[in-house]
């Protein structure tokens, strides 16, 4: 189904959270920043849990709300996923895009924007993923197995870590003389490529789950 609304309204509203320096929020922001009649995608809001991210800047200079939730400041997971769906759903969020977010989601978050949680891997899942795969450690794993290729992943997230159904792909060679960095900087680049494919094809109505497989239509 279109999401688009009737008069040309913005039909997907995206909050994007984030960790770090936020490359993949930039790729997000420079794919969808046009908005006009017809318009699928707003990046609604930024949310990190780092208030030193360098992302927050990324989108405040984009005119894109930015809000800062720590998750250190909050008793526990659940209060946490409580805080951020709370202030999600304030704002009428439709999809939820994790882009280098550096914490593991609550069972309870997933729930409630369930189907509507994007992320992207470094790597092609369902290999090099799970609990502290991430960022340098997924590239030098990689390095370490003696695989000739790797690349990136853009999947829904499910309440497990890294095991939701898969969307996107794309595959890197692994070359004899790479490093962790230069493997790291190769798969960035498609990173920025498909994540707003991907988002492009929800906005579009065009990704159907069935059970552990997404179907473009």
């Amino acid at each position: 189904m279109d999401k688009r609304r009737e008069g040309g309204e913005v039909g997907v509203r995206v909050a994007v959270l984030v960790s770090g320096s936020g490359t993949n929020l930039q790729a997000l922001i420079d794919r969808f920043k046009v908005q006009g009649p017809g318009s699928r995608v707003k990046i609604q809001l930024v949310i990190s849990n780092n208030p030193g991210a360098y992302a927050l800047v990324r989108a405040q200079k984009a005119g894109i709300e930015t809000l800062v939730l720590n998750d250190k400041d909050y008793k526990n997971r659940l209060e946490y996923a409580k805080a951020l769906v709370r202030e999600l759903k304030k704002r009428k969020i439709n999809l939820v895009c994790l882009a280098g977010f550096m914490v593991i989601l609550h069972p309870y978050f997933v729930r409630n924007f369930k189907n509507r949680i994007l992320n992207i891997h470094p790597a092609l899942l369902p290999s090099f993923g799970g609990k502290g795969m991430y960022g340098h450690y997924v590239h030098k794993a990689v390095l370490e197995s003696g695989v000739r290729f790797s690349g990136c992943t853009v999947h829904f997230v499910n309440e497990g870590v890294d095991t939701g159904p898969i969307v996107l792909q794309k595959v890197v060679p692994v070359y004899e003389n790479d490093t962790p960095q230069t493997l790291a900087k190769r798969i960035l680049k498609f990173e920025h490529r498909i994540y707003p494919e991907a988002v492009r094809l929800f906005a579009e109505g065009r990704l159907k789950i069935e059970g552990k497989r997404v179907r473009i239509l």
